[in-house]
């Protein structure tokens, strides 16, 4: 990571969404989605379904089965977030997936991904994972995703649809913690 941006660039993991990170995750994820990442929404992205969605993630925060961190900017301006899900099956209980890593796009090739990316997976390591597992359809994230140690497992073509209703294939990472932290 670029050491001018790394400092500018500050890591929180949340305990709690409050009204100021509300406002910050719903500007970053109604940007993502107008901006054409497959992040689960459709076109017209509002902020009702920015809300809703984030209301439900702080549920599943207050209940231990998600971790959410932000990452803000010199200003505190949230600029990117990052979810490790925790509430999986009992038969899975060494594993988490990474999920929702959006970053704004005024801010992104900052290193803001990778800092996001190290944090979720020190914060799984934290919660006793061993395992992580991600899906992507962005190319752009790939080439992150392989940089950290990722895994790539494969492509699954016609996964999803993009905002406007294209198909979009995705790429299925894991990546052992175990063995990364021995490495």
């Amino acid at each position: 990571m670029r050491g001018n941006e790394m400092s500018a660039i500050r890591i929180r993991s949340l305990s709690s969404i409050g009204e100021r990170e509300l406002r910050g995750l719903c500007e970053v994820l109604v940007d993502c989605v107008e901006g054409g990442a497959s992040v689960s929404f459709m076109w017209p992205m509002t902020q009702a379904k920015a809300q809703a969605f984030w209301g439900s993630t702080a549920q599943a925060l207050e209940r231990g089965e998600r971790l959410v961190f932000v990452a803000e900017d010199a200003s505190g301006e949230i600029v990117g977030t990052a979810q490790i899900v925790l509430g999986l099956p009992e038969n899975q209980p060494h594993r988490a997936d990474l999920a929702k890593m959006l970053v704004h796009r005024k801010a992104r090739r900052h290193g803001v991904g990778e800092a996001l990316l190290i944090a979720a997976e020190q914060g799984a390591r934290a919660a006793g994972k061993s395992l992580l597992v991600l899906d992507t359809a962005s190319d752009a994230a790939e080439r992150l995703y392989v940089r950290q140690g990722w895994q790539r497992c494969g492509r699954i073509p016609d996964y999803a649809l993009l905002p406007d209703g294209a198909y979009c294939d995705t790429v299925v990472y894991y990546k052992n913690l175990a063995v990364s932290c021995a490495a």
